[in-house]
């Protein structure tokens, strides 16, 4: 039985190929700010849909209210560029980290960019 169930179920599993990212992104995604002063800074992630179907993005979650992002709720066409800006409020002194996550339709796990830096006062 267990023979079967890999011959059938597992072998083909070997030999699909993998499917192509829908998003491919044009740049790191991670950013670093460097040394900032207490302030708001920003910085633009951009994406190209490398799908045949276009593509929305259906909500952006950060891990704090210190992290804002903005994107255009319109459809990305099929080898279009789209962009998402990522604002950050620096008002507390130290290092940061801060995620963000992208949900795209369709897309069950979200893409994840990240912003670093460090806030002087």
């Amino acid at each position: 039985m267990i023979k079967i169930f890999f011959a059938l179920v597992l072998i083909p599993l070997l030999f699909t190929k993998p499917s192509e990212a829908t998003i491919v992104w044009l740049e790191p995604v991670t950013y670093d700010f460097g040394t900032i002063a207490a302030k708001e800074v920003k910085h633009s992630f951009s994406f190209r849909n490398n799908s045949n179907q276009p593509i929305i993005i259906d909500v952006i979650r950060t891990t704090c209210g210190c992290t804002v992002p903005n994107w255009s709720e319109v459809p990305i066409f099929p080898d279009s560029v789209g962009t998402i800006d990522v604002i950050f409020d620096g008002k507390s002194k130290g290092y940061f980290r801060k995620k963000v996550m992208v949900f795209f339709h369709h897309q069950r796990k979200p893409e994840n960019l990240w912003i670093t830096g460090y806030v002087t006062h």
